[in-house]
């Protein structure tokens, strides 16, 4: 029995295909326009930048697994200090970062999907309802994406992402990187790096697969760490390559659908139609894998007494349906109403707040090097106030809008809940 058991676990060829999935998943298809508006020529320092950050994240997470032996993410860790209220506040911001970056994904999805087959941006919109309401179903019939179809499409991506890559950079064209936009400087990569960042996120999500996993306290830090620097990688390359190939211009001019656009450039409509696939795929697969963790993660949360005790519900096969349907409606909904710049940087802000908690949480209790968790603790407080403060300057309705949810989460949360059991 236990040999059986062991053996249906996840190795680290699926873990580590978890985790980049997780964060190519639709991570550089929907950001890539968003960074090079933001920083310019400076968009590869800003991926690089932004996965310095992931990194130290990363580690603070593994070892925090590690130190209590559990999965969880930021709600189990913060509980284990006592600090409840603070997990439960939290772990809604935490939420409601997934939900934003669904929303990022079916509405990346719809863009790609509308362009191919040359329709407006209505069609757009409706293929993101489209593509959230079949994950939806898809989450409530317990069906699962099967462990070699993600390494499959995993590697798909990768070959398809460095294909375009290595194509822009062959020609080595620097002056394509600045071409038609104004040079920010070198400052703006902080800025590009912090409202991006949300194109990392993915590997947290194997936070909620820790009893899965088989040998977590090996293979989950080699496969966490790993994955992360092969997607730095992947995403600097990708930037450079990409404004080489088309322009720094065109990739801001179509930022929702900017890869298609260099895949249209390389390969004619065989590359569109490549890119496309991939691009569908990817945001798909994302799509599914954060809405079965969110949902899981909002019965934990509901089951301790910090979310509405409705969400605990689960179906006749366990499948917490109504957590899955609130969610996936929610995601839904914003990626019909909202702009793809406003849900990234919404999204990338969230996940800044929360994962500085996890890095000086990890700093507090010693566990593992405290020079990087600290550095992960103070470069994502960098990097979130960075953030606001371009969003201030220029666009504050992201920061409005989450800010509103984060008041509500620290001071309503309570009496909300307070209600709810009297």
């Amino acid at each position: 029995m236990s040999m059986s058991k062991s053996a249906s676990k996840l190795g680290f060829q699926a873990t580590w295909s978890m985790a980049v999935g997780g964060m190519i998943g639709g991570g550089i298809f929907s950001t890539l326009g968003v960074v090079i508006h933001i920083a310019g020529a400076w968009a590869w320092l800003s991926f690089l930048t932004a996965g310095l950050i992931a990194l130290a994240t990363g580690y603070s997470y593994v070892r925090l697994a590690e130190h209590y032996g559990e999965g969880g993410g930021a709600f189990t860790y913060l509980r284990k200090i006592n600090a409840h209220h603070f997990a439960g506040s939290l772990s809604w911001i935490l939420i409601v970062g997934y939900v934003l970056t669904n929303s990022v994904y079916a509405f990346t999805f719809g863009q790609y999907l509308a362009y191919v087959v040359d329709m407006g941006p209505i069609f757009a919109r409706a293929s993101a309802l489209a593509i959230m309401a079949f994950f939806i179903a898809l989450n409530l019939r317990g069906v699962a994406e099967a462990g070699w179809v993600e390494v499959f499409l995993v590697w798909f991506k990768l070959i398809v992402l460095l294909g375009l890559a290595a194509w822009g950079i062959a020609k080595w064209q620097p002056e394509m990187l600045s071409r038609g936009i104004e040079d920010k400087g070198l400052a703006a990569a902080l800025f590009g790096a912090a409202s991006v960042f949300m194109a990392y996120e993915g590997f947290q999500l194997l936070a909620y697969d820790y009893d899965d996993i088989k040998d977590p306290s090996s293979t989950l830090p080699k496969a966490v760490l790993s994955a992360i620097t092969i997607v730095i990688v992947v995403y600097v390359l990708v930037a450079i390559g990409t404004a080489m190939l088309i322009g720094a211009d065109q990739v801001v001019k179509h930022e929702e659908v900017a890869l298609a656009i260099a895949g249209k450039e390389a390969l004619g409509t065989t590359g569109l139609v490549i890119v496309t696939i991939a691009a569908a795929f990817s945001t798909g697969s994302a799509i599914n894998s954060t809405l079965f963790a969110t949902a899981r993660l909002a019965l934990t949360v509901a089951k301790a007494g910090e979310l509405p005790k409705a969400l605990t519900h689960r179906d006749s096969a366990g499948i917490p349906d109504r957590a899955v349907l609130i969610l996936g409606i929610a995601g839904a909904l914003l990626a019909a109403i909202g702009t793809l710049e406003m849900l990234v940087e919404a999204a990338s802000l969230a996940f800044l707040l929360t994962f500085s908690v996890v890095c000086a949480l990890a700093f507090h209790q010693k566990t593992g090097l405290r020079l990087f968790t600290g550095f992960g603790a103070l470069s994502a407080a960098a990097a979130a106030v960075a953030l606001i403060v371009r969003l201030v300057r220029e666009d504050p309705l992201p920061l409005v809008v989450l800010g509103i949810f984060i008041l509500f989460a620290v001071f309503g949360r309570p009496l909300l809940l307070r209600h709810k059991k009297d």
